[in-house]
């Protein structure tokens, strides 16, 4: 009597009751809720709470065009690497696709360079969350705080996959709370009609009575672009965690078809309610920073402590998903033999702990040369990372557009999610973002950062070609060798 076979998920990797893998051996250990709280979570960093008001400052009123035309260009970035997550859902996402599609070069590439992205941030949040925390508790320095936040959530993420969806499902929960909450609050005090409200109610007049609605010019709306494109980096997470989810497409397709109300509220909804509770140009705004400026206004009290709690949770969530993405990224480049091989193993519990670990060591490295050498190695690893995310983009615009014919031919079935208009608004895309990219060239601080980047990626990418040129050259010797008879 022949035995059965050991049930198999799809990619051959044995299924075990209560342990569930994905195709990739990672445990399938997040369930719908915390996919949903991670889609949500992924487009409300920290950068919309502490950076939205030096926007505010440069366009005005008008800054809420800025953050449409980012916000469409995230949308429909959204909609092209939903299109490949939901066909063939993997942790190493866009950089997978991009080395099926583009060559085996531009997947090494764009992974390094994202991984590269995200443990700078590591440092960026570490640091911020240690600011607000030395201020409640000063006797604890502020690099004990960094050390201690670091130590945390590499541990929830070393646990098991489970813990970091559980962790983040909270974060994300306080900072959906928060937002929904200050907007319909805010709402009703734009109105007067908020019981207690300090605010006069002035309706919409905020919006044209402190110079019009343009009132640095309409060219200020580019400079807002510039300014606020990077607080959306973050939107595409969801396509990296659903590969350790029970039903992967599913998950894409609802985080995909739901991008536009969440930046629709999230973003322009709640900046939208700072400029109708404040004239755009109230020194509050640059002072305390908009959303504390608008809590004053209404009359909140202990605005500033309020907002300092949410930001921390913004930090913390930012840090949580960061070291994760970091990870399994660096897993998927082990898997396809771009990292070192120990990143592509996982422990019993499903979890790559080498990846985790060289991830958070980088993340550490950077923390200690944010406070060593801040304005000089700090400031060159930001600003060389600085426009990693467009380039990102950029890379997904160019792989969806091969990756459509490669699914077509063959799983057309898994065809769920598709781009609108293709190719027609792939290319828009791809000239929006390459319009972003050159006009950042005639902007001081983002000429820094573009041309650090792209020698950054010049460099990564030689390393790229490179290696295939050296394997190239080794596999059609040992071709030779093979006709040869010998």
């Amino acid at each position: 009597m022949s035995s059965l076979p050991t049930p198999t998920k799809a990619g051959g990797i044995p299924s075990e009751p209560g342990n569930p893998q994905s195709p990739d051996g990672l445990q399938a250990g997040l369930k719908n809720r915390h996919l949903s709280m991670i889609a949500i979570g992924g487009v409300i960093g920290a950068g919309l709470f502490v950076g939205s008001s030096s926007g505010i400052a440069a366009a005005g009123p008008a800054i809420l065009l800025s953050y449409a035309l980012v916000g469409a260009m995230v949308v429909l970035v959204m909609r092209m690497l939903g299109e490949m997550a939901a066909a063939r859902p993997t942790s190493g996402s866009f950089s997978a696709y991009a080395d099926q599609a583009l060559g085996r070069w531009a997947g090494f590439s764009i992974g390094w360079l994202y991984w590269f992205f995200w443990v700078v941030v590591l440092a960026v949040e570490a640091t911020a969350g240690a600011k607000i925390l030395e201020g409640w508790v000063p006797a604890v320095p502020q690099w004990a705080w960094a050390l201690i936040v670091m130590v945390v959530l590499t541990a929830t993420n070393l646990v098991s996959v489970a813990s970091y969806g559980e962790f983040e499902f909270w974060f994300a929960g306080i900072k959906v709370v928060a937002i929904g909450a200050f907007v319909v609050i805010g709402l009703l005090a734009v109105f007067g009609i908020l019981p207690g409200s300090d605010n006069p109610g002035a309706g919409f007049a905020h919006l044209t009575d402190a110079g019009g609605f343009f009132p640095e010019g309409p060219g200020a709306i580019l400079t807002g672009v510039l300014m606020v494109v990077f607080s959306f980096m973050g939107s595409e997470i969801v396509t990296l965690a659903a590969g350790e989810s029970a039903d992967p497409q599913r998950a894409v397709s609802k985080a995909t078809n739901s991008v536009i109300w969440r930046i629709g509220v999230f973003y322009l909804g709640s900046i939208f309610i700072v400029l109708t509770l404040l004239p755009w140009n109230d020194p509050s705004i640059v002072k305390d920073g908009s959303y504390v400026a608008s809590l004053n206004s209404i009359g909140i009290p202990h605005a500033g402590q309020v907002m300092n709690v949410i930001v921390l949770t913004a930090v913390l969530s930012c840090l949580n998903s960061g070291l994760y993405t970091a990870s399994r990224m660096a897993f998927s480049l082990g898997r396809r033999g771009d990292a070192p091989q120990a990143f592509a193993r996982t422990n019993a519990r499903g979890v790559p702990q080498a990846a985790i670990l060289a991830s958070v060591l980088f993340g550490f490295v950077a923390v200690f040369f944010n406070y060593k050498w801040p304005d000089t190695v700090f400031a060159f690893l930001l600003n060389s990372s600085g426009a990693v995310a467009l380039f990102v983009w950029l890379v997904i615009c160019f792989t969806q557009l091969r990756m459509r014919g490669i699914i077509l031919r063959e799983t057309p079935e898994k065809l769920v999610v598709r781009m609108w208009l293709f190719p027609y608004l792939t290319w828009a895309t791809i000239a929006m973002i390459s319009f972003v990219l050159v006009y950042m060239l005639t902007d001081d601080a983002g000429r820094e950062q573009v041309l650090l980047s792209l020698l950054v990626a010049a460099i990564v990418v030689g390393i790229a070609l490179v290696r295939d040129a050296r394997e190239r050259r080794v596999k059609g010797g040992a071709e030779t060798y093979d006709k040869a008879g010998v």
